[in-house]
C-alpha cells in the first residue's frame, strides 16, 4: 500500500499502460535483467571504480539489506548528501528495490542549517552524506547536528576517498530477506526544486513516471548497450535522473561526473570514451571554449550533446554542429523530465533554433499569460502547459502548491514561455517570471542573450531587470567573456546587439562584464543574485544607450 498522497489516477495509469508508455518493470527489475542477461558488462563508472551490472546488482541488495534492517518500511525516506559517486546511484536503485523513496537533490552549496531544514521536512529516515561535503560542512559538529534529526533512523558518513569503504555497506554485506518490491507506481523519488525563487518544493516521481521519459528518449535517439553516457550534471540535479533513466532502459554504461584529479571536463569526455553526453549550456559553452584552445575539431567519440536546464543559445548548438556532434536540444523541468528535444532527422534550423517535439510520454500546449485557463492563438507566446505519463505525482505534503500548479483544464503549468514554429516545434523564451517589462514593453531576456554571446569575446550572458522609478524595469546585460579576451565596451556590445538584429525597443540600458556569473548547483546562471547585488550596491552596472543609425536594415545573426 502507498501510503504517501499523490496525483495518481487508477484511470488515467490504464490509459498510459495501454498505451505502453508505462510499463510493469521497475528502475530495480531492469536493473536485475541486465545483471541477468550481461553480468560482465559495463554499467556504472566513476574516478575510481567501473561496476559490471553483476557488480552493481550486488551493491545495491547490499545496502537494501541494510536499510531494511534499520528498520525502514515502504514508503521511508532516505535522503544522499553525496556528490557524483557510484553510491549515489546505488542508493537510488536499492530504494526502488525496497519500496523507499528517495531523496538524491541535496546539492554540495547547501549549508548543514540546510540540508537539516529539507530532512525534517520530509521526516527522513536515512541519511548518506560524504564528510566535508558541502558548504559548511568542514566545521567541527556538522555531523552531530545532522544526526540529531529526531526522524533518522539510521546514518551513513563517507570517506572522500573513493577507494574508501567505511561507512558504506560493503558490496559483499548481507542480502536481503524481503522479496523486491515490484509496484512500478510507487513514489520512488523526491528531489527538491533548484529554489531559485524561494524555499524548494518536493517533487514526487514513481518508477514509471521516471521511466517514461528514459524509454521516449532511447527509442527516439537509437541509444543501446554500445553507448557510453557521461553526465555533467551531478546526480543531484533531475538531467542525471535522466542519464539513469537511459542507463536502464538502453543497458547503456553510465559515467558520472566524478573527475580523477588534474583534469578538466573535456578530459573526461575524451578518457572516458563518452559517445553521449548530458548536460546544460553552461557545460557546453564551457567545454567548447577549451576546446577552441586546444585547437580540437572534434570531443573525442561523442556523436549527440544533451543540452537542458536552460535556454540554448543558437551560437552553441551551432558550435556542436560544426564539429560533427549532434546537439539534443531539450526541454524540460523536474517536475516533467526532459520531455521535448530535437530528433537525430530534424534539420540544423530546427536543432539550433528550437526544443523540438513533446516526445510520446508527454503532450504540450500554450496558454495565455494573463489567463492560463485560456489558450492562445498560433505564432502567439504563451504559457507553457504539459500532461501525460513522465508527470510528477505532485508535490510532497504540499497540497495548495500542487493544485496551483495545474490550470482549470488539467495541464501543468511550468512558468516559462514559448512558442511554437511553423512545423509545430517549440521556442523557448525564457521564464515568465524573467520577463522584463518596460514602460509596458515586454522584453525576453532570451533574445538578447542569444545575441550576446555571437560576439567573438563573449562566453556567457545574463540580461536582468533593474528597477526604475519611471519605467519600472530596464534590462542590465552582463557577460564572462572567453579567456584572453578583452571584453567588448558598452558602445561595442550594442553595436553588436542592432547589427545581429536585436530591435531598438529592446536594447539594453545598463552594462556589466564580468569574471564570473553566480550559478546554481546545476549550473545555471542565478539571475536573482545579481539583481539583489545591484541593489545592494555590490554591481554597479555602467548606463548604456544606443544612438546609432536605426534605419538601416540590420544584419542577421551568423
Amino acid at each position: 500500500m502507498n501510503t504517501v498522497l499523490t496525483l495518481h489516477d487508477p484511470q488515467q495509469a490504464r490509459a498510459y499502460y495501454a498505451a505502453g508508455v508505462w510499463q510493469d518493470k521497475t528502475l530495480y527489475m531492469l536493473l536485475q535483467s541486465h545483471a541477468q542477461a550481461r553480468p560482465d558488462a559495463c554499467a556504472l563508472r566513476d574516478s575510481a571504480r567501473r561496476l559490471t551490472w553483476a557488480q552493481l546488482l550486488e551493491w545495491t541488495d547490499a545496502v537494501a539489506a541494510d536499510l531494511a534492517a534499520a528498520g525502514l518500511r515502504k514508503g521511508s525516506r532516505v535522503s544522499v548528501w553525496l556528490p557524483s559517486r557510484v553510491e549515489s546511484v546505488i542508493i537510488f536503485l536499492a530504494c526502488s528495490r525496497n519500496g523507499y523513496i528517495c531523496n538524491p537533490s541535496l546539492h554540495q552549496n547547501y549549508t548543514v542549517a540546510e540540508i537539516v531544514r529539507l530532512i525534517e521536512r520530509i521526516d527522513c529516515e536515512a541519511f548518506f552524506g560524504q564528510k566535508g561535503y558541502g558548504a559548511d560542512a568542514k566545521r567541527e559538529g556538522a555531523t552531530d547536528e545532522i544526526g540529531a534529526v529526531k526522524s533518522l533512523r539510521r546514518t551513513y558518513w563517507l570517506e572522500p576517498s573513493r577507494t574508501s569503504s567505511d561507512g558504506f555497506p560493503r558490496a559483499s554485506g548481507a542480502r536481503p530477506v524481503s522479496d523486491p518490491d515490484t509496484n512500478p507506481d510507487k513514489v520512488v523519488y523526491l528531489a527538491f526544486t533548484s529554489g531559485t525563487t524561494g524555499l524548494p518544493k518536493a517533487v514526487m516521481h514513481s518508477d514509471n513516471t521516471l521511466l517514461a521519459n528514459g524509454r521516449a528518449m532511447v527509442k527516439d535517439w537509437g541509444h543501446d548497450a554500445s553507448t557510453i553516457l557521461l553526465s555533467l550534471s551531478p546526480v543531484s540535479h533531475h538531467i542525471a535522473t535522466v542519464s539513469i533513466e537511459q542507463m536502464l532502459v538502453a543497458g547503456l554504461e553510465l559515467v558520472v561526473n566524478d573527475l580523477p584529479d588534474g583534469m578538466k571536463p573535456i578530459d573526461w569526455i575524451l578518457e572516458t570514451g563518452a559517445t553521449y553526453v548530458m548536460g546544460v549550456p553552461t557545460h557546453a559553452m564551457d567545454i567548447l571554449a577549451e576546446a577552441r584552445r586546444r585547437g580540437l575539431e572534434k570531443l573525442g567519440k561523442v556523436k549527440v550533446f544533451y543540452m537542458a536546464g536552460a535556454a540554448i543559445p543558437r551560437e552553441i548548438a551551432q558550435g556542436f554542429l560544426n564539429r560533427g556532434i549532434l546537439p539534443q536540444n531539450v526541454y524540460g523541468m523536474t517536475e516533467n523530465g526532459s520531455h521535448q528535444y530535437t530528433l537525430p532527422s530534424d534539420n540544423a534550423d530546427t536543432i539550433v533554433g528550437t526544443c523540438g517535439r513533446a516526445c510520446a510520454a508527454y503532450e504540450v500546449t500554450l496558454w495565455n499569460q494573463d489567463n492560463p485557463d485560456i489558450g492562445v492563438k498560433p505564432g502567439e507566446i504563451g504559457e507553457i502547459g504539459g500532461r501525460g505519463g513522465s508527470l510528477m505525482l505532485g508535490y510532497f505534503n504540499n497540497q495548495s502548491a500542487t493544485e496551483k500548479s495545474f490550470n482549470a483544464h488539467g495541464w501543468f503549468l511550468s512558468g516559462d514561455l514559448g512558442m511554437f514554429d511553423d512545423n509545430g516545434c517549440l521556442i523557448i523564451m525564457g521564464r515568465k517570471k524573467d520577463l522584463i517589462i518596460r514602460g509596458g514593453h515586454n522584453i525576453h531576456p532570451s533574445t538578447i542573450e542569444d545575441l550576446a554571446i555571437t560576439h567573438p569575446a563573449v562566453l556567457k550572458a545574463a540580461a536582468f531587470p533593474v528597477a526604475d522609478d519611471r519605467l519600472g524595469e530596464k534590462v542590465c546585460l552582463s557577460v564572462t567573456c572567453t579567456e584572453g579576451a578583452v571584453p567588448p565596451t558598452g558602445d561595442e556590445i550594442l553595436k553588436h546587439l542592432r547589427d545581429a538584429g536585436l530591435s531598438k525597443f529592446d536594447m539594453p540600458e545598463y552594462y556589466l562584464a564580468l569574471d564570473e556569473f553566480p550559478q546554481t548547483a546545476s549550473g545555471k546562471i542565478l539571475k536573482r543574485e545579481l539583481v539583489e547585488w545591484v541593489k545592494q550596491g555590490r554591481l554597479n552596472p555602467m548606463p548604456v544607450r544606443w544612438t546609432g543609425d536605426d534605419n538601416k536594415t540590420p544584419e542577421k545573426a551568423n
